[in-house]
């Protein structure tokens, strides 16, 4: 293995996908929210440094070959099962996670059954704007997350009536329960959209993966 700053950058991101999880078990929300998201926007811009630094410094080795893919899947895999876990098991997030994680599983399986031919599941331009799609989709999420506990904690206590007199304007917003609610609305909305993007793509990506191992799983 070589150690170098790309490689560095890669295993941090690794060891940071756990770490988004373990936020939830050391902080109340929403610090919990915001410092998983933190972590995880971090940790997704080592994503596109360490490549750009491998090129620019000619530092590409097969460890950060092998690593890299690791530490993207990883990083999706685990905030999804977090965000599945916050939001109730909602079948809008539910549905994309698990075939977002299926994919992922699958393609993995056709690399290493592929072995030294696995050159031939090249990582594509299109692949690219997939895990793309999926880190932003995510970060949107951590945020619904946090507005969401934000807005629950103000309205505690008060009746229907009376959050809905502040909605109208008869009663001032002393709590400002209208911005977290429509920071939640408009960042599920949106984290939403993205997910189900990114999950076209991850099935697109998927079958043409499939299509390009196809000759390798023929019977001799």
């Amino acid at each position: 293995m070589t150690w170098n700053i790309p490689n560095i950058l890669t295993l941090l991101r690794l060891l940071a996908a756990p770490g988004v999880a373990i936020m939830f078990l050391y902080f109340a929300r929403p610090w919990a929210d915001w410092f998983a998201l933190v972590l995880f926007v971090v940790a997704a811009t080592t994503d596109w440094v360490d490549g750009y630094l491998a090129r620019a410094w000619n530092q590409q080795t097969k460890f950060g070959a092998m690593l890299d893919p690791i530490a993207d899947k990883a990083m999706v895999v685990i905030a999804l099962l977090v965000i599945c876990g916050f939001s109730g098991m909602d079948p809008w997030i539910l549905l994309p996670a698990v075939l977002i994680m299926f994919r992922e599983t699958f393609v993995s399986g056709l690399r290493e059954f592929l072995g030294d031919t696995a050159d031939t599941l090249k990582v594509t331009p299109l692949a690219k704007w997939k895990t793309a799609a999926q880190m932003t989709a995510i970060a949107v999420l951590f945020s619904t997350g946090a507005f969401e506990t934000y807005f629950n904690m103000s309205v505690e206590g008060m009746d229907d009536t009376t959050i809905e007199a502040v909605f109208a304007g008869d009663l001032p917003d002393e709590g400002g329960i209208v911005w977290k609610f429509y920071g939640t609305m408009y960042s599920w909305w949106i984290g939403i959209t993205l997910l189900w993007i990114s999950m076209a793509l991850t099935v697109i990506t998927g079958a043409d993966y499939l299509r390009k191992a196809a000759p390798f799983l023929k019977e001799d």
